[in-house]
């Protein structure tokens, strides 16, 4: 009778490009092209869930050989794309987190903060005169704390932030001091980021911040109009014209890494494609990555819901546009275009949303462990302090919540493998449950990512060298 045969639906999604079948495997996040043969084993399944193997191979031998109907059938059962009734294997195959290889930390260096911008997530953020700053005590412990944590991670990354890090510029230097004589004590390398508001660069601390290779990120919101809308002083000024201004000085003198913009969309903020000509074109920064607000702490500030489909729609517009000049080997840095052929391109599989609270912590002023440094000041409860080290069965115990997915949405998505849930602090600002993943736009997601497959198919097809040039050296 043969053995009866089954699709897995759940481990397998089809895009159509240029009529080319173009095979996500969802488990491993890989992009394949189906071959006429597959394609067709895949269609007879689809016709008929209960077919034999026998009954498949009488349907195809007029068109192909028994040996290549066989060889196709036992690569898709190794896949999983195909199942003859054996268990499969469990997608995650870790479902308790144990051990924890923090290789990086951000140390909040100051609550303090010389801007006032209207939607900012952060909890612990203060006027300058009543910013809490970092003991340089403190920030060493941290770096201790993360050499006793992880000691055979060989590169770690500190990332400077407050508030406004470099309102306490002293300290900053005193970290890096420390930090490039310790990890080179011990033959490891260090890395530094900072994202910043840029208004309190001069050209000391830029030529300071180039000599130690900062990886840095200037949060800007596009043209004066808006970005005074919501980035503001204390005072409630814009802050445009000395943000552009310090930007043009930073981007002329800073050589050592690429620049980036970190631009935060609001309600009332769609404008993808202008915003990024703005700061790409005509201020130079190499590239820039949108963050659409949704689950903010002032709701005023989200997106509406028809707002979050234009400003999709808007980045698919540029999208197609970073496809058109990466036909012709141009990059337009476009940073989240750039994240998603990434993923696509490493087979990216993620059993969690992101690093934090396994590779990356936040260590609040005061030295308590945060999952992130969107949580540093919220009533999460921390998870040990730079003195006591990590409390490893709390922060086990807040993992496991998310690596199970039973009974959510997560377990038959398509994306689940790319996407995970969803932002941990977007959970906790929209249902007050960090662990719980984040619904409201995942056909959008879904719609995405079926984009940038399409768009990688294209330029994999057209220029494959783009991918090498432009993609793969992000990583380095």
């Amino acid at each position: 009778m043969g053995t009866q045969l089954n699709l897995v639906e759940n481990n397998l999604h089809e895009v159509s490009v240029d009529n080319k079948r173009m095979l996500f495997h969802i488990p491993s996040s890989s992009l394949f092209q189906l071959d006429e043969v597959t394609g067709q084993v895949i269609d007879q399944l689809r016709q008929q869930s209960d077919l034999t193997d026998r009954q498949l191979q009488q349907r195809l031998e007029s068109q192909y050989s028994p040996d290549v109907i066989k060889e196709t059938l036992r690569e898709l059962l190794s896949m999983e794309i195909v199942s003859d009734g054996r268990p499969l294997t469990p997608e995650i195959g870790v479902k308790h987190v144990e051990s924890f290889p923090l290789n990086t930390l951000v140390l909040n260096v100051n609550t303090g903060c010389n801007l006032s911008c209207t939607y900012c997530y952060k909890e612990d953020l203060d006027k300058p005169s009543a910013g809490k700053k970092m003991t340089f005590d403190t920030a060493k412990s941290s770096i201790e704390m993360l050499i006793k944590e992880s000691p055979d991670e060989t590169r770690y990354n500190l990332v400077l932030f407050g508030g406004e890090p470099l309102s306490h510029l002293p300290l900053i230097r005193q970290v890096v001091e420390y930090a490039e004589q310790r990890f080179g004590e011990l033959g490891k390398l260090v890395d530094f980021t900072m994202t910043t508001n840029a208004t309190l660069l001069n050209e000391t601390t830029i030529d300071f911040l180039a000599k130690h290779r900062f990886g840095l990120s200037v949060s800007m919101d596009g043209p004066q109009a808006i970005h005074d809308r919501n980035r503001i002083t204390v005072g409630g000024q814009g802050t445009y014209a000395v943000v552009a201004a310090k930007a043009r000085m930073l981007l002329e003198r800073y050589r050592s890494r690429p620049v980036g913009a970190r631009v935060t969309l609001t309600r009332g903020t769609t404008d993808v494609i202008r915003i990024w000509d703005h700061l790409f074109n005509d201020l130079g920064f190499a590239e820039v990555g949108f963050a659409p607000v949704t689950s903010g702490d002032i709701s005023d500030f989200n997106l509406t819901d028809a707002e979050l489909v234009e400003v999709f729609a808007n980045m698919k517009k540029l999208g197609a546009h970073y496809l058109e000049e990466a036909l012709a080997h141009r990059n337009i840095g476009f940073s989240n275009m750039h994240q998603l052929l990434t993923d696509i391109h490493e087979g990216s599989k993620k059993a969690l949303p992101c690093g934090a609270g396994v590779a990356m912590l936040a260590v609040d002023h005061s030295g308590g462990l945060n999952l992130c440094h969107r949580f540093t000041g919220s009533d999460l409860p921390l998870f040990g302090t730079v003195e006591t080290g990590i409390d490893r069965e709390g922060l086990s115990g807040f993992l496991d919540q998310r690596l199970d997915r039973t009974n959510t949405g997560c377990s038959s998505c398509r994306i689940r493998n790319l996407c995970s849930g969803g932002c941990y602090h977007e959970s906790y600002a929209r249902y007050e449950d960090p662990t719980m993943p984040v619904y409201h736009y995942c056909d959008l997601l879904r719609d995405w990512i079926d984009f940038g497959i399409d768009v990688y198919t294209r330029i994999r097809a057209q220029n494959p060298a783009f991918f090498d040039v432009y993609i793969t050296p992000r990583k380095a």
